[in-house]
């Protein structure tokens, strides 16, 4: 009797079991904050979220999530020391979580411990500082959130810094000013990554010039396929491999199709008439809007289109420069099969039906995240051997 063919989705779920997925990017901190100001016991994780959150522990595993960024994000509406606070407040919320649910979340700051995490069926915890304007201009500051564990920093969020330009705001330092070099310098030093997600583009060729360890775009997908400011654009794919860095596409569907960012921009306007932001989760800012959505229904974005930014992305950068960053709960909803945490099988069942191999899929998911990490604590040794903590300025440096 023969035996019934294997489905690509169980396929992709025993990929999985063996090589679990590293997102690099979750805002469930963030969401944590606005929805119940991280009372815990009002969001238990380890129970099912759905009608509030796209993660919590159950999902995580459907989704067989072996690591995980977490998102110590601040908006840029806070500057100064309300910037650095929430930064720090969001740092105790993911410790929160770990201390919480110890037998499913496991603090990571190196490769090893994520690797570690990974052996004992844990998922491996890890921050990203997402907007440079959480140092407030501080290198010290900086060293004080790499020492808390933050592991990459996005240079910049939605607004240009006087020191690096965002891609979504006017240049205020062409691309990345001598501060902005020296805050790239002293992440290689400490083997803090350097995100370039968000970014202009002239930020990320100033950063690619300037960086000794490799780089990471967090959560960005592919210019070429999708013509948003916030996606990478060729030139830039293609220089990852000489600088052995790792860009994450992401499921952000203004990101993914065109036609959902012409949706986001109407949907954004009746957003903030009604003094919201679209990313907004509180109560009232979901019901308004469920409302628009419901009158103006959103365009159909699914995995095969993300998995149209990874194809290209595979052809201009190569399968080692490749993984994936969700940017769950940072985002209104994903697309239809990857609406939350649990969906990453769907994305990797697509990949396998275009003919991806499992030794390729295997890098996608697990492998480069870990060596672009474990590369940027090789090159933080060599450099600490070389030169102590900077103390410049951006007075000092820009006047």
């Amino acid at each position: 009797m023969m035996s019934a063919p294997v489905s690509s989705l169980d396929r992709a779920r025993a990929l999985l079991a063996e090589h679990p997925v590293v997102d690099g990017h979750n805002d469930l901190p963030w969401a944590l904050r606005e929805q119940v100001r991280y009372d815990l016991d009002r969001r238990d994780i380890a129970h099912d979220q759905a009608a509030h959150l796209h993660t919590d522990l159950p999902r995580l595993r459907a989704g067989l999530v072996g690591a995980q960024f977490w998102s110590v994000y601040v908006p840029c509406s806070l500057t100064g020391d309300s910037a650095v606070s929430a930064c720090l407040e969001q740092i105790d919320a993911v410790r929160a979580l770990a201390a919480r649910y110890p037998d499913d979340i496991q603090l990571a700051f190196t490769a090893d411990d994520m690797e570690k995490a990974r052996s004992q069926g844990r998922i491996a915890s890890l921050m990203g500082a997402e907007g440079g304007h959480a140092i407030d201009e501080s290198l010290a500051t900086l060293r004080a959130l790499h020492r808390l564990g933050v592991r990459y920093m996005t240079l910049t969020h939605n607004d240009s810094l006087a020191w690096a330009d965002s891609a979504t705001d006017d240049p205020r330092a062409d691309g990345l000013s001598r501060f902005g070099e020296e805050v790239v310098r002293e992440m290689n030093r400490l083997g803090m990554l350097v995100d370039l997600s968000h970014v202009a583009a002239t930020t990320m060729r100033d950063a690619l010039r300037v960086t000794e360890a490799p780089v990471l775009f967090s959560h960005s997908s592919a210019r070429a396929v999708c013509a948003h400011p916030r996606n990478i654009p060729d030139d830039v794919l293609a220089a990852l491999p000489g600088n052995g860095g790792v860009a994450m596409a992401t499921f952000v569907p203004k990101f993914v199709r065109i036609e959902a960012a012409e949706w986001w921009e109407g949907a954004s306007a009746h957003m903030e008439k009604h003094g919201f932001e679209l990313f907004d989760s509180t109560e009232e800012a979901v019901r308004v809007r469920e409302a628009y959505t419901e009158e103006h229904p959103a365009p159909r974005v699914t995995a095969s289109d993300v998995a149209d930014h990874l194809d290209h992305m595979r052809e201009v950068a190569g399968i080692d420069h490749l993984g994936v960053g969700g940017d769950y709960d940072g985002m209104p909803f994903g697309p239809d099969d990857l609406a939350d945490v649990s969906g990453y099988p769907n994305l990797v069942a697509e990949l396998l039906d275009r003919h991806w191999s499992e030794s390729d899929l295997a890098k996608l998911t697990w492998h480069n995240a870990v060596r672009v990490l474990r590369d940027a604590e090789s090159v933080a040794r060599r450099l600490q051997k070389d030169r102590g903590p900077s103390i410049a300025t951006l007075a000092q440096l820009d006047a």
